[in-house]
């Protein structure tokens, strides 16, 4: 009985280290997988081919017994981790806060949603063709409360005549960035970073700038109405979208939901 009774505890053990098995090669498929969604939707591939074509340096300066070259390499690539972790810090920051996210839409219906995408594009191109400079911020997954300076709390529906009277000219909030959260207008008057990216180009305004800084930090999406030019733009992971019309500018606005012009329909039928 003694023997049976072993056995049986070695089979269970045997079993829970198969179920350990599985669960950690799903955590570390699950890691790669955040990892290259990070380098797909920023900047990183670019660094990494430098590293890459730096570690090719540093094979070749051993066989060539190049020894000054491949010192400094080697104490590079000794000290690799820390590198990586001031290369990659606005990434590995913007992964750390997914961690505690919230889901995007907050539960809203396609109905709900369609009707906010809707009014956004309605409101942002009554701006542009009036010649109003506004920020747009649509939150995601990412809490945005560290990320910006707060403004007046609204906590409004979205509708595009709201838009419009939020950045008029004579409105004391008009300078600052609306802040959309769960289908609804969070606040107003909010001031975004501002991006450190040296090689954007010169000519973007402070408006642009901003909406790039706080997408470089987060997984915001934010429109931009340009007073100037009287255009639209959608900024994602720093990249800009510029002169949307009102169709590109629902496209747009539709994919970062995950839907489709009429999928609303559908969805309550």
């Amino acid at each position: 009985m003694g023997l049976e009774t072993w056995f049986e505890q070695l089979e269970t053990i045997g079993r829970t280290l198969h179920l350990m098995d599985v669960l950690d090669l799903f955590l570390v498929w699950l890691v790669f997988y955040r990892v290259l969604l990070l380098i797909r939707h920023s900047g990183a591939i670019q660094i990494l081919t430098g590293i890459a074509v730096l570690a090719l340096g540093f094979k070749l300066s051993g066989w060539l017994e190049l020894h000054t070259l491949h010192l400094i390499l080697e104490m590079f690539f000794s000290n690799l981790f820390l590198v990586a972790v001031i290369l990659f810090q606005g990434e590995i920051r913007r992964a750390l806060a997914q961690i505690g996210s919230r889901p995007f839409m907050g539960g809203q219906t396609s109905i709900q949603a369609s009707h906010v995408i809707e009014e956004l594009a309605q409101g942002s191109i009554q701006l542009a063709q009036k010649g109003w400079g506004a920020l747009i911020v649509i939150e995601r997954e990412i809490a945005l409360d560290y990320f910006v300076e707060p403004g007046t709390t609204i906590d409004g529906e979205v509708r595009a005549p709201v838009i419009n009277s939020l950045f008029h000219p004579a409105s004391p909030l008009h300078d600052g960035a609306m802040i959309v959260r769960n289908g609804r207008i969070l606040s107003a008057g909010n001031f975004l970073p501002l991006s450190k990216n040296p090689a954007l180009d010169k000519n973007l305004g402070t408006r642009h700038r901003a909406a790039i800084g706080l997408t470089e930090e987060t997984d915001a999406v934010v429109l931009v109405v340009s007073e100037e030019n009287k255009s639209v733009s959608g900024v994602q992971s720093g990249k800009l979208s510029t002169e949307l019309d009102h169709s590109g500018l629902r496209t747009f606005l539709y994919e970062i939901y995950g839907m489709v012009p009429g999928s609303e329909a559908r969805g309550s039928s």
